[in-house]
């Protein structure tokens, strides 16, 4: 009988051998598991802590809530836009009569610059002076036209002016006095319709606020 038996039990209870068996399971699987749960949280916090600087150095942060700030932002009642666009402030411009127009053709074209000159003056304009265009602008104006003042006169009466001739260029010479010289080009096909040139300048007196930014 070895000493590793209880007193009192032998046969099938006989324990032989030097050492006692292992009486609890083996731990190498749970060991495995816990080394996997752990990658997966640390992992999880790296990519997590990355997100987070990548954000900063963007500075991305503040902006959704500054966006949704603005867009939380209530949009004013039907009645207050109305009385908004009802007190905008209208601008004085000069009356086409107040301009005088002096109509010089640089062009090959001949009886443009009086052909011009009557129509403006239909349209209530005050005309000048009516012929072939000085040796610094004829034959040289590659576009439709241009426009050309004193350097004090006001930029309204440019606009103005400009309604019937769109895209024309703006200059000032050394003159002192207050009338206007157009300077028809060999882009010139015709005047702005009628029509066209008097909604252009009903919004040029009454300009309209900027529309409100859509989130």
């Amino acid at each position: 009988m070895s000493m590793l038996t209880p007193p009192g039990m032998g046969g099938k209870y006989r324990v032989t051998g030097a050492a006692y068996p292992r009486m609890s399971r083996p731990r190498r699987r749970r060991r495995i598991v816990l080394l996997v749960l752990g990658s997966i949280v640390g992992l999880a916090l790296i990519g997590y802590g990355a997100m987070q600087l990548i954000d900063v150095f963007r500075g991305d942060s503040g902006k959704p809530a500054a966006a949704a700030k603005d867009c939380a932002t209530p949009a004013p009642k039907a009645g207050a836009a109305a009385a908004a666009a009802s007190t905008a402030p209208q601008v004085t411009l000069p009356q086409p009569g107040q301009i005088t127009v002096n109509v010089y053709n640089a062009t090959p074209r001949a009886g443009l610059a009086k052909a011009v000159g009557d129509e403006l003056k239909k349209r209530g304009f005050a005309i000048g002076k009516v012929g072939n265009a000085p040796a610094d602008f004829d034959k040289k104006v590659p576009d439709a036209g241009i426009l050309v003042g004193s350097p004090q006169t006001d930029k309204a009466v440019f606009s103005v002016l400009g309604t019937n001739l769109a895209g024309a260029a703006h200059q000032t010479d050394t003159r002192e006095t207050a009338d206007i010289d157009l300077i028809l080009g060999d882009a010139f096909k015709d005047l702005t319709p009628k029509e066209e040139a008097d909604k252009a300048l009903a919004a040029l007196a009454n300009p309209q606020p900027a529309p409100a930014k859509k989130c």
